[in-house]
């Protein structure tokens, strides 16, 4: 079968497709053709070789998440799974190829009117979404600051913040016209990529929600209320410095503080079923899958170029 692999990290010249082996289901998997795959930001970050610690070697296929049918089931898999159009998590790679294999607990049936491309647009970013602002205890009422808008956890963040009454959802972006389709989505207040907007946007927030990471970090700290919460869910730009940790000990009489997430602790069950309920949303037309552009998949290296220079509003989906 196709695939796209990395077979040299750094930029995206170092993808290309190859022929590999089709994937065999085992125990307790499940193999999907797939018919959509999602780009995601942490594609770019390990392709980038950013996490090198994780010990990726070149041949490296990427790709988290894809949307298909399934084509075959492992032991112990109950077979009425055959034949369902389903979502599924493949984990850390494996994902931009013509079939992958993924855990069937990792693997979540699709309600009529959900196509595979806007699955892949929503599985993985809309459930990080949800707990991040749950992980931050974000009330109604209160301010949100979504850092890094403009892509499909951003998104997602938005949308999900004013279903649940936030006071005001301000983001960041890099243009008027993202800032207006932001609005469409539930943003109030539209700021540049270093915070900086009108004077009717809020100086400080209760909760900053941060896609984004790296050395701009401190200075989106300084920008929380007293007790606000900043939760760093990516790090598309980098590591955060060092010190980023700084403003709080400056600010310590305002009891700020600093969370990271990652999905990963969530138990499966229950990002299944919040996973199952945004899907059953958009349906409904509660939830908006925003996508970029639907892409070959031999043109994988593409979408990363783009997303590499920024350019991108939601997600890219690439179809084989």
């Amino acid at each position: 079968m196709r695939a796209v692999a990395v077979q040299r990290f750094g930029n995206p010249d170092g993808m290309a497709v190859v022929e590999v082996a089709a994937p065999r289901p085992g125990p307790g998997q499940v193999l999907v053709q797939t018919e959509a795959v999602g780009v995601g930001g942490v594609d770019a970050v390990l392709r980038r070789a950013t996490l090198a610690t994780l010990g990726l070697a070149p041949g490296w296929v990427p790709g988290s998440e894809v949307a298909g049918t399934v084509a075959a089931v492992g032991a112990g898999v109950d077979p009425s799974w055959l034949r369902r159009r389903v979502w599924a998590f493949t984990g850390l790679g494996g994902g931009y190829a013509e079939q992958a294999v993924a855990a069937v607990g990792d693997v979540v049936a699709l309600p009529d009117g959900l196509s595979p491309v806007d699955a892949v647009a929503l599985g993985s970013a809309a459930p990080v979404a949800h707990f991040a602002l749950a992980h931050a205890h974000l009330a109604p009422g209160e301010s949100v600051l979504v850092r890094g808008a403009a892509g499909s956890i951003g998104i997602a963040t938005v949308e999900i913040a004013a279903r649940r009454g936030a006071g005001a959802v301000a983001v960041t972006t890099s243009s008027p016209a993202r800032g207006e389709r932001l609005r469409a989505l539930g943003a109030t207040h539209v700021l540049d990529r270093a915070g900086r907007g009108p004077a009717s946007a809020p100086a400080a927030y209760d909760v900053v929600v941060d896609v984004v990471g790296g050395p701009d970090v401190p200075g989106f700290v300084d920008r929380l209320a007293p007790n606000g919460r900043l939760v760093l869910v990516g790090a598309v730009a980098g590591l955060p410095p060092a010190d980023f940790g700084a403003p709080l000990l400056a600010g310590f009489r305002l009891s700020r503080s600093i969370a990271t997430f990652s999905l990963d602790t969530v138990p499966v069950a229950d990002r299944d079923a919040v996973r199952a309920g945004q899907f059953a949303a958009a349906t409904r037309g509660e939830l908006h899958a925003v996508v970029e552009a639907v892409l070959p998949l031999p043109q994988a290296a593409e979408a990363h170029r783009r997303m590499d220079a920024g350019d991108v509003f939601g997600r890219f989906v690439l179809v084989p």
